[in-house]
């Protein structure tokens, strides 16, 4: 919940202290929460996420078009989208732990609206808006560099991690791997699949998405991220 407390907690988890604390609020407040405390018009997070998402384009294209002197458009484009697509900006807000914060009306918070990547990825951007408000273009751009443009190679694999995993499993002899549904949460207008990543039936990877290839796409990245764990060759 974004209490005081949590506010401050936050702040102190991202090392930015907000001059409007409504801002901070808003970017945490789904629109079942507004409906439900019958907040004002718009004062959900949705307008905050619509100026985060302008934001956060400007300043990953900006970094990477610095950072790739030589990378021609198209490659530079399909990168920027494997760094700001809705996986991996919840994989970002996961790290910071952004769902613990948010404010949901009940019904979103019993279907696991906390954790949605869809919302999660959604409060992200929020956050940046509301960043961009606060404190102005260097602010928002320190907490992109830091938060989502930081340790490219494992985004990187985190977009590509279906592709990688059968790659290493290939690899190796005898070796199968599948992806089982294990679970369908939330209504079906808004529905989360969990899938588990089995090697030779062994749990090696799970993942929670709202379509089956997001989910299984977690599952394979935290497949990768075991496998290396135990095996200083991949």
């Amino acid at each position: 919940m974004a209490t005081g407390h949590a506010l401050a907690e936050l702040e102190k988890r991202i090392e930015y202290t907000f001059q409007n604390n409504a801002l901070l609020k808003q970017a945490l407040t789904h629109s079942s929460y507004a409906n439900e405390q019958k907040i004002r018009k718009n004062g959900d997070y949705e307008r905050l996420e619509f100026l985060g998402d302008a934001v956060l384009e400007m300043i990953s294209s900006e970094f990477l078009f610095k950072e790739n002197p030589e990378m021609p458009e198209g490659k530079l484009t399909k990168l920027r989208s494997s760094l700001v697509c809705e996986p991996a900006l919840a994989q970002c807000a996961k790290e910071i732990d952004l769902g613990s914060y948010m404010l949901l009306g009940k019904g979103e918070e019993a279907t696991g609206g906390r954790y949605r990547e869809s919302i999660t990825s959604d409060v992200m951007e929020a956050l940046i808006g509301a960043l961009y408000l606060d404190g102005g273009y260097e602010i928002a751009r320190d907490f992109i560099y830091k938060y989502i443009l930081s340790d490219i190679e494992n985004r990187i694999l985190f977009y590509d991690s279906k592709t990688v995993l059968q790659e290493i499993i290939q690899t190796k002899p005898n070796q199968k791997l599948v992806y089982e549904l294990v679970d369908e949460i939330g209504p079906d207008h808004n529905k989360e699949f969990v899938v588990e990543a089995l090697l030779n039936g062994v749990k090696i990877g799970f993942g929670q998405g709202k379509t089956k290839k997001a989910a299984e796409q977690q599952a394979a990245y935290e497949a990768i991220l075991a496998i290396r764990k135990t095996d200083d060759s991949i």
